[in-house]
């Protein structure tokens, strides 16, 4: 890999230098750590849920959903999954890839993967929901909306 900043946005003159193709456009960078095996020496399944949560506030942060010091978004996880293709271990470096790729009035989806020395280690999704303070389902914010759809072109529903 070449020598990028961890948790830093990458963009997509950088992901194709790392051999991700189209259609992933952001990604973080980072690398395994030793908190992050289990018994077996390679990374624990619960990293990649860390990873991806970090993943996704830094993705936040960059399309201006939130910045988390003096907007804190009331968007949830509802639902996710991985697919663990290749074990990773100690040392690895790596890059998270995320998109949006489904778009509703109160909730989306995510698709992410998570590549090391340009091979597809794993992917994953999740389905996010906007909420009011009561809870309740609320309407994304136009703003949200307006920056997924131009960044990331996913389907509207």
């Amino acid at each position: 890999m070449p020598a990028i900043a961890y948790q830093t946005p990458l963009r997509t003159d950088i992901l194709r230098a790392l051999d991700i193709p189209e259609p992933w456009s952001f990604g973080i960078a980072d690398r395994v750590r030793f908190g992050e095996l289990d018994a077996l020496a390679h990374v624990n399944n619960t990293a990649y849920l860390s990873w991806l949560e970090n993943f996704r506030i830094n993705y936040f942060k960059d399309y201006g959903i939130a910045d988390y010091s003096t907007r804190i978004p009331r968007i949830v996880l509802r639902q996710i999954g991985v697919d663990f293709l290749t074990e990773m271990r100690l040392g690895a470096e790596y890059v998270i890839t995320g998109r949006t790729t489904s778009l509703r009035t109160t909730s989306f989806r995510m698709d992410y993967g998570i590549w090391s020395e340009g091979v597809l280690r794993a992917t994953g999704w999740a389905v996010l929901v906007n909420l009011n303070d009561d809870s309740s389902k609320a309407p994304l914010p136009e703003t949200a909306r307006n920056s997924l759809i131009s960044r990331d072109n996913p389907e509207v529903l």
